[in-house]
């Protein structure tokens, strides 16, 4: 399996596109509308029955784009999605029991946490890089600024109610690396086969990439 470091995943773009795909057919044409408009990430999440085979499936025909599994909730859902070709993992919140599972097998991972307590826990089990989720629900960019000086060894990727005007205010934090969001790849798109409004999306957020 191909490793990236975290710090290369979370640099991979501005914003990684947070993905609910229910038809395994449109995987891979999203991917290949995500990398027209420069982003080369994205988080599938495992909400669905077909999540896994559609990771399965970008990573065979769309090799350049690093997958995310998002939504992991337990060792099992890991294992699936290291199977599945996933290239790092995103969890909503964390466990002992998680924690233990990515450090024994070195996938990249994105622990959620939305208080102080939760990213010093991570901070000591050795993980640097955070989501903050769900972002605009808890306190959003007031309170990832007011972390910068207590938490300053911790890096955020805040997910949760954001759009693109939202996402370079983040992006403008210096404790923020990258903004998950699911406005890039909305449901309504991927539904219609709408993929040059997906395309357009990715340009823009390789755009605010340049304002940063």
């Amino acid at each position: 399996m191909t490793t990236y470091p975290i710090e290369t995943i979370t640099a991979a773009a501005p914003v990684v596109p947070v993905v609910i795909i229910k038809e395994t057919r449109q995987a891979v044409p999203l991917a290949q509308a995500l990398l027209r408009g420069g982003v080369k990430i994205i988080e599938i999440t495992l909400r669905t029955p077909v999540a896994l085979d559609c990771i399965s499936a970008i990573k065979k025909e769309v090799p350049d784009i690093i997958i995310g599994a998002g939504t992991i909730m337990n060792p099992s859902q890991l294992e699936a999605a290291l199977e599945a070709g996933a290239h790092f993992g995103v969890s909503p919140g964390s466990t002992a029991t998680l924690r233990d599972a990515v450090k024994a097998n070195g996938m990249p991972f994105l622990f959620g946490a939305i208080t102080p307590s939760e990213v010093m826990t991570l901070l000591d089990d050795g993980f640097q890089y955070v989501k903050f989720f769900p972002a605009e629900a808890s306190g959003g960019i007031k309170t990832l600024a007011s972390w910068q000086s207590p938490l300053a060894n911790a890096k955020f990727c805040p997910t949760g109610g954001i759009d693109v005007i939202k996402a370079k205010e983040y992006l403008n934090l210096g404790n923020v690396v990258c903004v998950g969001g699911s406005w890039v790849a909305p449901m309504h798109a991927l539904e219609n086969d709408d993929w040059p409004i997906i395309e357009q999306h990715a340009a823009q957020v390789m755009a605010l990439a340049e304002d940063i």
